[in-house]
């Protein structure tokens, strides 16, 4: 994994048409409406009728008349992978062809950040009962109580979350700004956002880890490692959403803590993320690798085991999750 990995916005929209896009994911049910017009249904929630996506193979466009999702070929792929527009942009390059057939070489001194990665609106819902006593969430070896916490729980009401594991997401300030739905029936993708929403802007808990007082904080990849960590008794962690550090993201760490502790998946990925992130903060705060065996992830480790890990860091207190 590289540590500059900069992205010509500009030059991949350019290069990379919708059609690619659509042929590369295989998005079914889509017919010639008109001149360089496509519609069917819509790929990002499945429902809403049979033409509710409409698509501008002209303007490289598109646009559902149902979730009201929109944008160009990188919105798209960022919806349909439950990504950011720079983490889109990236996983065009290394996926698809661009121009005349050679890899677009991006220069840093050319990189552009979209405006609207400004930040995430505060959402004007929240969704009502919500199960938390899913025996998904037994299975994953949590707690009622952590779930209650934390508000995960089995979703069936309406919406784009219908029938799946819902799991709020707030910003540094504690504002609900997203729900992260888990598939638990195979269905795709595994984990859905909601189309607009950066997680390259937010750290899932960080404004709980904050209240603790702490300057240490444990860094970890996803959802379940982080509820896993504060079930054991170490409030003080936050989840990546991924192995990569955003620039929002460190800048959000540097500003509330001066000690991170980086304990991502004992994998290839997770290795190579946690190379790469304290690499980036070396010099700016002290940072403390903490390697799992091969395949390894927090969440997998008995809460004795993760006491043991990271009691030596002075971080265990009582949660109210317990």
């Amino acid at each position: 994994m590289s540590c500059s990995d900069w992205v010509d916005f500009a030059a991949i929209k350019a290069a990379v048409s919708i059609q690619s896009v659509l042929d590369g994911y295989r998005i079914p049910g889509l017919r010639r409406s008109g001149m360089g017009q496509l519609r069917g249904p819509c790929p990002l929630h499945g429902r809403g009728g049979e033409d509710a996506f409409h698509v501008s193979l002209g303007k490289h466009a598109f646009r559902c008349f149902y979730c009201q999702a929109q944008g160009n070929v990188l919105d798209l792929v960022a919806a349909l992978e439950s990504c950011s527009v720079r983490q889109a942009a990236l996983r065009l390059q290394q996926r698809l062809t661009l121009g005349d057939g050679q890899p677009v070489v991006l220069d840093p001194a050319t990189q552009l950040v979209p405006k609207k990665e400004t930040g995430n609106a505060a959402l004007p819902f929240w969704l009502r009962r919500v199960d938390w006593d899913h025996g998904y969430l037994r299975q994953r070896g949590m707690a009622r109580e952590t779930a209650q916490y934390f508000g995960v729980g089995f979703y069936a009401g309406p919406g784009m979350m219908s029938g799946r594991l819902v799991i709020p997401v707030h910003d540094e300030a504690g504002r609900l700004v997203a729900y992260c739905g888990r598939s638990l029936d195979g269905r795709s993708p595994r984990y859905k956002l909601p189309f607009g929403f950066r997680k390259s802007l937010v750290l899932f808990n960080l404004y709980r880890a904050a209240a603790t007082g702490h300057d240490t904080v444990v860094v970890v990849e996803g959802f379940f490692d982080c509820m896993r960590i504060h079930q054991s008794g170490f409030p003080g962690v936050v989840a990546l959403m991924g192995t990569s550090l955003s620039a929002a993201q460190q800048k959000l760490l540097l500003g509330r803590f001066r000690h991170i502790v980086l304990l991502l998946d004992g994998d290839r990925a997770g290795r190579a993320g946690s190379a790469c992130i304290a690499e980036r903060l070396a010099g700016r705060c002290s940072v403390t690798i903490m390697e799992l065996d091969d395949n390894e992830q927090p969440d997998q480790l008995a809460q004795d085991e993760i006491r043991r890990l990271l009691k030596p860091l002075a971080l265990e207190c009582t949660s109210d999750a317990e």
